[in-house]
């Protein structure tokens, strides 16, 4: 008797049907336990990269300690309403910023592109492993390494330059939702870039100037207030503005936001541009998401 033989299935591998990601998504439990798993993964392979550790994890460290100790008390405005308030204090609050930047668009950007082109997605993308679990072990890493971070710079500000810490709990709250909003919205927009890049070669070299450029428009490096307003107008429409606005409002008095475009803080709209990218960030990345170059 003839035995029927069984259909073959080689057209219908999990690199190239996107129905196998949509059924692997449909099952939350498992696409979200394998990447909290994930995270741990990569945790380890961060701090395997002492080039890596140094040019982000410590990267917004070494920065505050150079310009604190540059400006070491000088006050940022003169007036003698303020005159505790020191260049030191300024600059911690765009270093918090800069830190979540790095470490979520700069790492993520040139990390994801340069696994893809030399090959590591493609071994990952031949596990069941789905692109919503490979997006929370790399989003997880950034929140855990960047709440490190921020810890490290806030203590360094506290022990090295006798910096202020805010008193209430409702700035140290406010201090907790923008960190995360904005971690969630560089993380996401660094897995966007990610697809830009043509070759591992060219990521620095694309994603560098993307985070770099941000940050002389945003208060990081120059005091925002001396920014003609044209320059301050159009660099409030990006994320990175609004969240180093947002740190300002936590670590200066709120006599500052006198300087401020409207004479506010604006915590409202910075909440909206950090939301509105963080939206397009996420929707870019599941669009442009692949596993290696043409493959989805």
């Amino acid at each position: 008797m003839t035995q029927t033989s069984a259909p073959s299935s080689a057209g219908s591998s999990t690199h190239d049907a996107p129905w196998s990601r949509l059924r692997s998504a449909a099952r939350p439990k498992s696409t979200i336990g394998n990447g909290l798993r994930r995270i741990s993964f990569e945790l380890r392979g961060y701090f395997r990269q002492t080039d890596q550790v140094f040019f982000v994890f410590l990267f917004p460290l070494v920065m505050f300690a150079l310009f604190a100790s540059i400006f070491s008390g000088e006050a940022v405005v003169d007036d003698p309403r303020f005159a505790d308030v020191t260049m030191s204090q300024y600059y911690l609050t765009g270093m918090l910023a800069m830190a979540i930047l790095l470490s979520g668009m700069q790492f993520l950007g040139i990390d994801i592109a340069t696994e893809k082109h030399e090959g590591g997605l493609a071994r990952l993308g031949a596990t069941p492993l789905s692109p919503v679990s490979f997006f929370i072990g790399k989003i997880g890493l950034v929140l855990l390494t960047c709440t490190a971070q921020l810890a490290l710079v806030i203590a360094l500000g506290v022990v090295a330059f006798d910096i202020t810490l805010p008193d209430s709990s409702e700035l140290w709250m406010r201090f907790a939702w923008l960190s995360l909003l904005g971690i969630l919205c560089f993380a996401a927009l660094g897995i966007a870039i990610s697809a830009i890049p043509r070759s591992a070669r060219s990521a620095s070299a694309i994603v560098l100037p993307l985070v770099l450029v941000p940050q002389f428009l945003s208060g990081i490096y120059v005091q925002f207030s001396v920014l003609p307003e044209w320059m301050q107008q159009v660099s409030n429409l990006f994320p990175l503005a609004g969240l180093v606005r947002g740190m300002r409002s936590v670590f200066l008095p709120d006599a500052f936001a006198a300087a401020e475009v409207g004479g506010t803080w604006g915590l409202g709209s910075a909440a909206i541009t950090l939301g509105v990218w963080t939206v397009i960030g996420l929707v870019a990345s599941l669009l442009t998401f692949r596993w290696s170059r043409g493959r989805s």
